[in-house]
């Protein structure tokens, strides 16, 4: 197994950036992470003005798979993931979709323990470990690792979680796969700005695809393959989320267009992955007991 340390961040994903590690198709490869504030807030009190936004959601890697080609996709199976004993979270003024009816900024830090997120003393919430952050280095210039697009990145996205496999985009030569902003739960939406933010470890095998025409990112997991897309504007990430899952069932499923719609609209789902980051992100789950390649 590649083990890559914390230590070897990114802000933004680039061509530009060097490889922390260089892996075989098929190796296990495990991603130590900073929590998406990187570490500034350690306690309730701790000044949330004082947060510098410019080191923000730190993406560990990138790492540079041997063979991987443009035009690739990239298979990214998620082993494991592995949390701290304690979280974050926060809301305030100019934050999230409530962000205009907030006064100044609460900052709560929550205990981690016996697989459960004790909220309040009251309200403990069932473990839901997540990956929030993870992506390849777009075709060109560079993204901050807060914003999700193409190549992946902040998508936010709940189902990207243990025994989930995440397939991306191969941009560049090697891909540069980093991946980071944990949550051990958060809801569909993540309205305040956070999940429980999270520092830990993510374990994945990393392989490549060949030849695979796919409009990406998609997710698989036991029941359900899924198309995300990111944008601006609500309605533009669905109607890009629906296309590219139309896309998958004509030209990798053989449906025709007729039956693909049809059948997308009697047992897909479409939700909302996060509407806080600078581009929204929408996913479409279909059931994969109905592709005919299963």
């Amino acid at each position: 197994m590649q083990r890559v340390s914390k230590d070897t961040f990114i802000y933004a994903m680039s061509a530009k950036n060097k490889p922390a590690a260089h892996v075989e198709p098929g190796t296990q490869v495990l991603f130590e992470t900073w929590d998406a504030l990187h570490g500034q807030l350690q306690t309730a009190d701790a000044g949330f003005e004082s947060l510098d936004w410019d080191c923000v959601n730190p993406a560990t890697g990138p790492i540079y798979i041997n063979g991987a080609e443009p035009g690739d996709v990239l298979s990214v199976k998620i082993e494991s993931i592995e949390v701290s004993g304690a979280g974050i979270v926060l809301c305030g003024a100019g934050m999230g979709v409530m962000g205009h009816a907030l006064q100044g900024h609460c900052t709560k830090i929550v205990p981690i323990k016996d697989g459960l997120v004790h909220f309040s003393d009251a309200i403990k919430l069932p473990l839901n470990k997540m990956i929030g952050v993870i992506g390849t280095a777009p075709k060109s210039g560079e993204i901050p690792c807060g914003v999700p697009d193409l190549h992946g990145g902040n998508m936010d996205c709940k189902e990207i979680r243990e025994g989930a496999t995440v397939l991306l985009p191969v941009n560049v030569p090697g891909a540069l796969l980093a991946i980071g902003d944990l949550h051990a739960v958060m809801g569909d939406g993540e309205i305040g700005v956070t999940g429980v933010e999270v520092a830990g470890s993510v374990t994945v095998t990393v392989d490549i695809f060949k030849g695979k025409a796919l409009q990406l990112p998609m997710i698989r997991n036991d029941s359900h393959v899924m198309t995300l897309a990111s944008d601006e504007d609500l309605d533009k990430a669905v109607d890009m989320s629906v296309a590219n899952m139309i896309s998958f069932l004509t030209e990798s499923e053989g449906f025709s267009p007729e039956d693909a719609v049809m059948l997308t609209s009697l047992v897909a789902d479409v939700r909302i992955c996060q509407v806080v980051d600078p581009k929204k992100t929408v996913r479409v789950e279909f059931p994969r007991e109905h592709l005919r390649s299963e």
